[in-house]
């Protein structure tokens, strides 16, 4: 079975976020699609070894933010390769209580906030159905899709995404460096300057972090 095929299907760049207590969580999904229009539902994908996935399930209610272009590379990697068990997401990053919900505002192109009515059980994965209560537009940018993350950000599926492939050895070469924390690949064929000639307060594009944290393929 060629899974290369599933790369076909279109999927958008989102953040989901709740709360529990006075805790803000979130994290990155790119799994996301409107179910009805009628009294509006819509389902997402998330990991159970995610804890937003056990946040929600307890608190059943949560905020969709739909990410921009222009979406800083941050938001990305603070959201979708980090756990908000152990860092604060939200720091640094524009976000309101709605609610009380934290929704994040920066960079997005629209949010909604609903309750889960129904959670499936998917085997690695549980979908959630959400039915909005409120939903807003907030810029006319254009909406980010897992394609423009991937070709243009050069961004990886984090491993616990519903997307997530694990790259054969085939398509690996000696040439390229695979970032340990988002999954960036810097390929020196593609770029004007190797690798080993970066200076070395060089970091990341993608999460910020530095040359160390680079893996050899």
């Amino acid at each position: 079975m060629n899974l290369k095929t599933l790369n076909d299907l279109s999927y958008g760049m989102f953040v989901i976020t709740t709360k529990k207590g006075d805790k803000n969580v979130g994290c990155f999904i790119n799994t996301a699609m409107q179910i009805t229009s009628k009294n509006p539902i819509i389902a997402i994908s998330l990991n159970k070894e995610n804890y937003t996935n056990e946040v929600l399930k307890e608190t059943r209610k949560c905020a969709l933010s739909i990410l921009s272009e222009k979406t800083n590379p941050e938001i990305i990697s603070k959201f979708g390769y980090f756990s908000s068990r152990e860092i604060d997401k939200f720091e640094n990053i524009k976000y309101k209580d709605m609610d009380s919900i934290p929704v994040v505002l920066e960079d997005i192109c629209s949010y909604i906030i609903g309750e889960v009515i129904r959670v499936i059980d998917v085997e690695t994965h549980d979908i959630f159905l959400i039915r909005l209560k409120q939903a807003e537009k907030v810029s006319e940018e254009t909406p980010m899709t897992y394609k423009y993350y991937h070709e243009n950000l050069k961004g990886k599926a984090p491993e616990k995404a519903p997307t997530y492939q694990e790259e054969n050895e085939e398509e690996t070469t000696s040439n390229r460096y695979q970032c340990s924390i988002c999954g960036y690949i810097y390929d020196d064929s593609k770029e004007e300057v190797k690798f080993e000639d970066l200076p070395e307060d060089w970091t990341c594009p993608l999460c910020g972090v530095g040359k160390d944290k680079f893996i050899k393929l």
